[in-house]
């Protein structure tokens, strides 16, 4: 045999040792959650001079901030107004949005709905309009199709408006000017803008490497926006030893919730009126009370000992509990940090000029206690069983996670948090960011779909599984707002192709490729790859196509043998409480669990370039087998998130939902609000005449 051919031969007789133990050990995913820790940030509590000198104090601070209506620029949205119902939003009235991300016209325009409504603004969900996609039998990807839309169940967030002036003193509102909205409008009045996807739960995202639907929440914090190093501008003030307060980049690794949580804040759509600042959010904010206009429970896990007498708001200032939280050097600066674009108002202080800085941690932190570890699942296993199964689950939800093992939905769904997007240290705790496997090369079609076997380089974590044809939204394909791709197999390309440094810092390692390019290319067309980390005894295994080759491979069809399966790749979610989270998928186009089921058994609804076919495939199963993985997958429910027992209790909140489609009285311009009155609710949770959390479901019926 052709010594090359017996090194191919070996190692994929070893990379199919590793998918079997790694299948085995997380894929199975017989380990529970309890136990694993949040990958912590170094710097941010340890080390010499840590940033945050008082833990307790930044986690109220971020618990405040998170539920507080005041963050936004209408004093009506908070961060918890998406994600009030187990981390996620269970509101159904005024979430349709057309698909703004679709770039035909149908992405700024309203279609039917399949219950032939009409949709559009103010719409109130009904069962029948699920899923999105319907088919005359269900099962069968090829039969017909009965219905189809681009549009997404979303978020409703704030007007269309605008930064008009400087704000007034003690105003819950920004002054803003209306602005009309050609898309989101009921006849003349504007309306509640829609998210164009679905609210991800936030309850154990703190696992998560990267954060949003495309992962453009960078793992690294850079103090100021989503985008990690790739905000060239990000930089936050500190004042030095010799008493001086310099502009000063920053680097937080493992801070991807710090990322995510500055981005919705500024957004026009989901908080902001067009052209906010963070400082002008600070300014805002720091005198106030936390919280002052919502009840705080008498029992509330983290804020019960700041609660005011009166029962609304806190005893303390947010200025306040950033100086107690945070390092003097971030805050006690003294000086012009910047001036406001507003004429005549005065420049900004360095609190105020580092609020986005503390608004991430403090957020990044709370969110960090909101861990979902006590479930059926995570009981102890049944010694002797194989898989391993916990002594927790029924005979229904034993035979279901059988089902689920068999049907390959552990290689995503992996791990103790039932995500391949997790952190790679969940997954092995010894593991270094030089052995971190975040771009891979995995087989994307089999044989057996009648295309010939397809490689594909993706980012880990990432799966074009056919919800929608790819332009409807193009996911971690997709570009940031600098210009630069989302994923790092995009990155990865340039590389190669340019040896262009990669745009956020990992290390990509082809030896510990699924399928390393030396499976399928000729020895000769082969360089060593000088960018690899550390491979040790599978050193050998490092080669990249040559640069002739790479580029010749390109112009085939479909990329040839270098493909990047990026467009249309969204973050696989955690399956933890998701008998809770309905709409599901990025779109929120399903209602059920039955109908997850079904669509991933006939393998999808579309077959986009990109479709992950070697496990989202036509597959069969039974009534019996659909309803035990159903059941195994309502064992992932942790009992304190249904009852929202402490740590998942929470103030009270009202929340956008829908409008009377009369003048808002503040503002002609605008519809009249309608509210859900979320209660608060302390540390043992919701009492029995609140009752339970119930799926989305349960509330259109």
């Amino acid at each position: 045999m052709n010594k090359n051919y017996v090194g191919v031969f070996a190692f994929s007789f070893f990379i199919s040792l590793l998918w079997t133990s790694e299948v085995n050990a997380h894929g199975d995913t017989a380990q529970s959650l309890q136990g694993i820790s949040v990958p912590p940030t170094p710097g941010l509590l340890d080390g010499n001079s840590p940033i945050v000198i008082d833990k307790n104090a930044a986690i109220q601070l971020g618990k405040a901030l998170f539920w507080d209506t005041a963050v936004s620029s209408d004093g009506s949205v908070a961060c918890a107004s998406c994600h009030f119902h187990a981390g996620a939003d269970a509101r159904t009235q005024n979430t349709l949005s057309p698909g703004t991300l679709h770039q035909q016209t149908t992405g700024k325009t309203f279609e039917k709905t399949a219950s032939n409504e009409n949709g559009g603004t103010n719409y109130i969900l009904k069962t029948d309009d699920f899923p999105f996609h319907q088919l005359s039998d269900p099962h069968d990807k090829n039969s017909t199709v009965l219905f189809n839309t681009d549009e997404v169940v979303g978020s409703a967030g704030v007007f269309s408006r605008r930064v008009n002036g400087e704000n007034k003193a003690d105003s819950d509102t920004d002054t803003c000017a209306s602005l009309k909205d050609g898309i989101f409008h009921a006849g003349t009045l504007n309306t509640r803008q829609v998210t164009n996807r679905q609210a991800p739960s936030v309850i154990n995202a703190a696992f998560n490497f990267r954060n949003f639907w495309d992962g453009r929440a960078n793992n690294i914090f850079n103090g100021v926006s989503p985008f990690g190093l790739r905000d060239k501008k990000a930089a936050i003030w500190v004042t030095q030893e010799n008493g001086k307060t310099l502009k000063q980049k920053i680097s937080l690794e493992n801070a991807s919730l710090a990322s995510q949580a500055v981005g919705p804040v500024l957004n026009e759509v989901e908080m902001s009126c067009l052209k906010r600042l963070f400082p002008d959010v600070g300014r805002k904010l720091l005198p106030r009370k936390p919280l002052s206009a919502q009840e705080i429970h008498e029992q509330d896990s983290v804020l019960a000992n700041l609660r005011d007498t009166s029962g609304k708001g806190l005893t303390t200032t947010y200025q306040e509990l950033v100086k107690t939280a945070f390092a003097p050097r971030y805050w006690d600066g003294s000086g012009n940090f910047g001036k406001p674009k507003t004429l005549n108002a005065a420049p900004y202080n360095q609190m105020e000029a580092n609020f986005s800085f503390f608004f991430g941690i403090a957020l990044q932190l709370y969110q960090e206690t909101l861990i979902s570890d006590q479930t059926a699942f995570d009981t102890p296993r049944i010694a002797g069983t194989t898989p391993q199964i916990p002594e927790g689950l029924d005979e229904h939800q034993a035979n279901g996670l059988k089902v689920f093992l068999d049907a390959h939905c552990a290689i995503c769904h992996k791990g103790p948090t039932f995500s391949a997007a997790a952190h790679p240290n969940v997954f092995a705790p010894s593991a270094t960011p030089e052995t971190f496997k975040l771009v891979n090369r995995k087989t994307l079609n089999g044989a057996f779909e009648g295309k010939g076997v397809v490689q594909a380089i993706m980012d880990e974590g990432y799966a074009n599984t056919s919800v929608t044809p790819d332009d409807y939204d193009l996911g971690v394909g997709s570009t940031d707002p600098f210009g630069n791709p989302l994923s790092f197999s995009d990155q990865y390309m340039q590389q190669l192709l340019k040896g262009k440094a990669l745009i956020d810092p990992i290390i990509v390692n082809t030896c510990s490729f699924d399928n390393p390019f030396i499976l399928d290319f000729n020895y000769k067309e082969l360089r060593d790859d000088s960018y690899a980390g550390n491979c040790d005894e599978i050193e050998d295994y490092a080669k990249i196509p040559k640069l002739p080759i790479l580029q010749a491979e390109l112009k085939k069809l479909n990329q040839g043998r270098v493909f990047v399966g990026t467009k249309g790749a969204f973050k696989i979610p955690s399956l933890r409480n998701v008998e809770l989270t309905a709409p599901y998928m990025h779109n929120g186009s399903m209602l059920t669990l039955e109908q997850v089921v079904d669509f991933y058994f006939r393998g999808g609804n579309f077959n986009n370039p990109a479709h992950f076919a070697t496990v989202v495939f036509p597959q069969p199963i039974s009534e019996q087998e659909k309803a035990d993985l159903v059941a195994f997958l309502k064992s992932l429910t942790d009992e304190r998130v249904r009852w929202e027992r402490a740590p998942f209790d929470h103030p009270q909140i009202k929340i956008p939902h829908g409008h009377t489609l009369t003048a808002n009285v503040k503002d002609k311009k605008q519809a009249q609000d309608l509210f859900l009155d979320v209660p608060a609710v302390g540390r043992n949770g919701r009492d029995a005449n609140l009752g339970a959390l119930q799926p989305l479901s349960t509330y259109l019926n």
